[in-house]
Order: C-alpha cells, then sequence, then structure tokens
C-alpha cells in the first residue's frame, strides 16, 4: 500500500466532509421554527430571546457561524449544546465505546452468518442446502429491524428472562441488539459471497488447480475465497461504517445511550451543535472505514496496486 496514495485519499476526504457538514448545517437552519424558543419558552421576552441567540452566536450570517463551527471543530472543540450547556465532544466520547461495542459485535455476528451460509450455498449449488441457505438470507434481508428486535425481546427477555429487556446493565445488554443488526445484515454479506463465490469458481485458474491435483479445501480456501471476498470486504465496511454511525432504530427500541441517541435528541430539539457534530464524527467514521478497506484489498489481492 503506497504512502501517497493514503496520504491523497485523506486529503481527498477534506472537501467530502466539508460537503457534507455544509449540507447538514442549512438543512437544520431550513426547518422551520426557532430553537431558542426551545430554551427560553414560547412566552420569552424579545429582550431575553435577543440576548441569548446572541450567546449562542444565532444573530451572525449563516456563513460566519458555519466557519465558526468548522474552524473550531478542526482544533477538536465541536462547542456545547444549546439546551444543557454540555461538551459535546465529552457527550460523543462518552457515547461512542457503546456504539463501537455494537458495532463490532454485530459486524461479527454478520461475518459468521453470511459467510458461513454464503459459502454453503456456493458449494453446493443448486441443493437443498443452496435453497435452505438463499431463503434464510432473504428472510434475513426482508425482515424488518425493529419487528426482529421486538420479536427476540419478548422471547429471551420477556419469556425467558435470561437478557435485560431495554437499556445498559452491561454486556448482556448487547447480546440481542448485535444479534438483530448482525442477523439482518448476514442475510446481504450471504448473497454476496454465494455469488461471487459462484463467479470465481467457473475461472479457468481454479479448474487448472483442480486439474493439477490439488486438494478441494486448498482450491476453495487458498485460490478462490480471497478473490471472492473482495466486493465482500467492501459491504462489509459499509456496514460497519453505517453501525458505528449508529443503528438508530435499533438503539431506540433496546433504549441504548449510543450515538444514535444522542443525534436524535438533538434532531429533535433542533440542537445545532449536537446534530452538526455527530454528522461530522460519522463522516470522519466512514472515510476511515474506507481506507481500511482500501488496504483490506491489497492484502486479499496482491495484484492490487495504488500508484
Amino acid at each position: 500500500m503506497s504512502y501517497t496514495y493514503m496520504l491523497r485519499r485523506v486529503l481527498a476526504s477534506v472537501p467530502v466532509l466539508l460537503g457534507v457538514t455544509l449540507l447538514v448545517f442549512l438543512m437544520l437552519h431550513a426547518i422551520p421554527g426557532d430553537p431558542v424558543y426551545l430554551v427560553l419558552g414560547e412566552h420569552a421576552t424579545p429582550e431575553a430571546v435577543a440576548a441569548l441567540r446572541s450567546t449562542l452566536g444565532l444573530d451572525r450570517p449563516l456563513a460566519e457561524q458555519f466557519l465558526s463551527f468548522v474552524s473550531n471543530a478542526a482544533r477538536g472543540n465541536l462547542g456545547r449544546s444549546m439546551l444543557t450547556g454540555r461538551d459535546i465532544s465529552k457527550e460523543i466520547a462518552a457515547r461512542f465505546p457503546l456504539t463501537l461495542k455494537i458495532a463490532i459485535a454485530a459486524v461479527c455476528v454478520e461475518i459468521v452468518i453470511g459467510l458461513g451460509l454464503g459459502i454453503t450455498a456456493a458449494l453446493n449449488h443448486g441443493s437443498i442446502w443452496d435453497n435452505a441457505a438463499m431463503i434464510g438470507a432473504l428472510i434475513g434481508v426482508s425482515t424488518p429491524s425493529f419487528w426482529l428486535a421486538l420479536i427476540l425481546m419478548y422471547i429471551f427477555a420477556v419469556r425467558l428472562d435470561v437478557v435485560p429487556i431495554s437499556g445498559y446493565e452491561g454486556w448482556t445488554s448487547l447480546i440481542l441488539p448485535c444479534i438483530t443488526l448482525g442477523l439482518l445484515s448476514g442475510g446481504r454479506i450471504a448473497r454476496m459471497t454465494r455469488s461471487t463465490l459462484l463467479e470465481v469458481l467457473r475461472q479457468d485458474y481454479v479448474r487448472t488447480a483442480r486439474a493439477k491435483g490439488l486438494g478441494e479445501r486448498a482450491v476453495i480456501y487458498r485460490h478462490c475465497l480471497k478473490n471472492a471476498l473482495i466486493p465482500v470486504v467492501t459491504l462489509i465496511g459499509m456496514d460497519f461504517g453505517s453501525l458505528l454511525g449508529g443503528a438508530i432504530i435499533t438503539e431506540t427500541v433496546f433504549a441504548l445511550p449510543g450515538i444514535a441517541q444522542l443525534a436524535i435528541n438533538g434532531i429533535n430539539r433542533r440542537d445545532f451543535p449536537i446534530t452538526q457534530g455527530v454528522v461530522l464524527v460519522m463522516s470522519l467514521v466512514f472515510v476511515c472505514v474506507n481506507l481500511v478497506v482500501d488496504i483490506v484489498y491489497s492484502l486479499l489481492d496482491p495484484r492490487i496496486r495504488y500508484k
């Protein structure tokens, strides 16, 4: 992996981050209503409203407000909440580890289920195992996350009482959210793995390897799987970035105090600094995940070189 390429990718991500932040900034300010009245109440005096607007910097031009936010964010200062006055950087830092745990565990479940079903289906193409695996993957892709979450809560939390029903009470509270997200994403991984592996199995070099007497296990795992996993890695990277950004529905159903809940509260209350801070962090996460995916590409296929 070329360091020059990595540097170019990092520099190319700067306009993306600025564009996303600007878009969200403008959309938030376009929403009807005034956040100052959410803080002071509808019966606040004009003097109090003007004073708070000046304190929050909302009386300045939009361009000046945006440039001020970007300048502070570059120094690690995401500002303070309009409603609570808390430091947004600390708020995100406090909630992000929980979302990170959920994302890592969910991706592990997704990989195990997706690769297992996909490889099984591809190696038994046209058999009952292939059909069963693809039916399971289709169910996973088609099932709404909130419905699956409620079903799992009813079975394991209400009926069996083996895990907490909601809230965060330790690692046991993460079991159902991770299974929910892993099962849903695993269906997509299974379908992609089956499709790409079947395509690779039809290549000439695979027939040549078999003709030379190479064992089937070596053909699959040493020659086929690495090439077949390249598009799968892309899908896993996208899922991981989305989960780190916050699985909003899942965190809401299970009442988990992750970064998604912070974003929802900021949007509902029109707390501009919180929403902008969360969006900026989510954008950084996606950029970092994309860089990691590029590195994994070169590890899976040495023919890939970035000049």
